[in-house]
Parts: structure tokens; sequence; C-alpha cells
């Protein structure tokens, strides 16, 4: 199983902004709700979309500096970084069908089923 990658502030950069493939990124917190929900949903999806789309979970406690730089003021929040570049994100909770599809549309690609259809 391929499940979201665990960030700090130190391999931020090399693992996010230095990526060949797109990376969404979930701020979370232990302590939140919405986050323990999602985090299901982004395994599901790391699983599914593995070799489209990277995973990658930051705890905005444990790494103040980063949500920080990106204006994160709600959790979980997530942001899609491609080519070094913020290009897209979602606050809050959401299904996984919807996640699925808002991503689709950040990244240009249909994610649907495991396929991987030009938008």
């Amino acid at each position: 199983m391929t499940a979201p990658m665990d960030l700090t502030t130190n391999d931020f950069e090399t693992r996010v902004l230095g990526s060949d493939q797109p990376v969404v990124v979930d701020f979370w917190a232990e302590w939140c709700g919405p986050c323990k929900m999602m985090a299901p949903v982004l395994d599901d999806l790391a699983e599914e979309l593995q070799g489209i789309i990277e995973f990658a979970k930051l705890d905005v406690d444990q790494s103040p500096e980063i949500p920080t730089r990106y204006g994160v003021g709600g959790i979980p929040t997530l942001i899609v970084f491609q080519s070094g570049e913020e290009i897209g994100r979602l606050v809050g909770f959401a299904p996984k069908p919807d996640v699925r599809q808002k991503l689709g549309s950040i990244i240009g690609y249909h994610l649907r089923d495991n396929s991987r259809a030009a938008a």
C-alpha cells in the first residue's frame, strides 16, 4: 500500500518543490477531527493515483513554518504543488469522489476509476 509520505520543514523543499510529479500536501494536526476524517480518503487516493500524483502530510504543529509560508488558515487544507509552485488548494473535509474530481481539474487529468485520460 502506498501511503502519503510524512513531511517536515527539513524535507519539504526536496520532496515537494523538487518533485517531478504533482504533490498534494495535506496540512493537518493530531487534534483536528476533520483531518482524521480526511486521512482515509487520502490513503485511498494515494494508492489509486500512484504514478500520477504523490501525496504527503505535514503536521502544522510540528512544522509551523511551511503552513505560515503558504497562508494556511484552517485545516485540513490540501495544497497541490507542481514544478515547485502551488497550482490549487482544497480547504476542509470532502468525500473521496469530490476530492478526486477537484484534484483532476487542478492537474488537468480525468481521475475516475484509475483512468488517466486527458481532461
